[in-house]
């Protein structure tokens, strides 16, 4: 068995690097970067778009990593729902984070501890935390009622979300309790500290 996981841990790949490390996996690093990728040849004939993260699995290519991890997750019947409902929710809460909270998230970050202090805009960091509240609300109120996203314990759903906000709860974190103690708990798991500490 094979993988090679291309992306650096400083980019969406965190969160399949994120997941191979939950699942044990053996696999190949390459950490190339968001701006060499779309000019590197031997990287666009394994991912044409020239995004990353991508994979190569037993020669099995793929790219988008919230998709990427739900297929390891199932492939390796680990951190995957039980039943077809409880996929259907991994799946529901991965694309939830994705269209809901990803691009207002980014930008409130960006603005708000990513970028050096000169470069922030407050106005579209207020903007984009006006944006988050509806969805974290939801989030929250998810959490009021189970530990976790999906089922009694820590699955896919958990880390797809808590890969895309890991710093959400800096936000607003008195407000939404539940939020911030799940996160809490899925930072705190020892494959999310090892891979901080990959390229």
């Amino acid at each position: 068995m094979s993988l090679k996981i291309f992306g650096t841990s400083r980019s969406r790949t965190f969160r399949v690097l994120w997941m191979a490390s939950e699942l044990g996996l053996n696999f190949e690093h390459d950490p190339i970067s968001p701006q060499s990728c779309r000019n590197d040849l031997n990287f666009r004939a394994i991912n044409p778009a020239g995004t990353i993260p991508a994979i190569v699995d037993d020669g099995f290519v793929m790219a988008e990593s919230l998709a990427i991890n739900l297929y390891l997750a199932r492939r390796h019947k680990q951190f995957w729902p039980d039943d077809i409902r409880g996929e259907a929710r991994a799946i529901q809460w991965s694309f939830w984070v994705a269209t809901t909270l990803e691009e207002p998230y980014t930008i409130w970050a960006s603005h708000t501890f990513w970028q050096p202090e000169e470069s922030r805009d407050s106005t579209l960091a207020a903007t984009a935390a006006e944006q988050m509240r509806v969805g974290l609300d939801r989030l929250e109120l998810a959490l009021t009622e189970a530990d976790w996203l999906v089922g009694e314990a820590f699955t896919v759903a958990d880390l797809n979300v808590a890969s895309v906000i890991p710093f959400v709860s800096r936000f607003e974190r008195e407000s939404r309790p539940h939020v911030a103690d799940w996160l809490d708990r899925c930072r705190s798991r020892p494959a999310f500290r090892t891979t901080t500490r990959l390229p």
